[in-house]
């Protein structure tokens, strides 16, 4: 069996609704924007999974948030795969398994798991922001809109787990700071706004 991008691409939108599985992709955007942003500031180091592997965990990171598995997301996440004939790498159980880690017990500590903590909900405020502009999409939205309404309006995606996103600016983590990582992350979606229908 093939293990593409495609297969994974298929299996996840066969799994999730629209939504989830548009914000998948808003995901694996987001991963490999941040991997080439960390990539070209020399901060990287050896270990560090695989580009392939980070925006694969993005993608696939809510492949388990459906139907008979979803109360345990994000720990089923092989048994989905298996379902399509498809490997879960190590490393890539690591990362999406980082992004919920008062659920999976896995400590954020690679560049990658970090980088899925921190952008997961971002994602959501992103798109959000979208909305509420005339044209509801992604090219008319600006970074400084995005910071604005993360710092100044809690109430606005409610959802938005502000307190982890802000986490991308420790120093043992990304070490990028707050503006600058919504800009990666929005521009990353904005390559994707027709996948994403924004």
């Amino acid at each position: 069996m093939p293990q593409t991008r495609d297969a994974y691409f298929n299996a996840t939108k066969t799994q999730l609704e629209p939504n989830i599985f548009n914000h998948s992709l808003a995901l694996e955007a987001c991963m490999g924007g941040i991997y080439d942003y960390l990539k070209s500031q020399n901060q990287l180091t050896p270990t560090e999974p695989s580009r392939e592997e980070w925006i694969l965990a993005g993608l696939i990171h809510d492949i388990d948030y459906s139907g008979e598995y979803k109360e345990f997301h994000p720990n089923k996440t092989k048994d989905v795969l298996e379902k399509y004939n498809l490997e879960l790498p190590e490393n890539v159980d690591k990362i999406v398994k980082a992004h919920a880690p008062s659920l999976t017990g896995v400590k954020t500590e690679s560049k990658a798991q970090w980088a899925i903590f921190c952008a997961d909900s971002l994602t959501g405020l992103i798109t959000a922001v979208a909305f509420v502009y005339p044209s509801r999409k992604l090219s008319d939205v600006k970074t400084s809109s995005v910071l604005k309404r993360f710092l100044k309006e809690p109430k606005f995606a409610a959802g938005t787990r502000r307190d982890e996103v802000k986490l991308c600016e420790l120093p043992e983590g990304l070490n990028i700071p707050l503006e600058k990582f919504i800009e990666i992350c929005l521009i990353s979606m904005q390559h994707i706004s027709q996948e994403i229908g924004l």
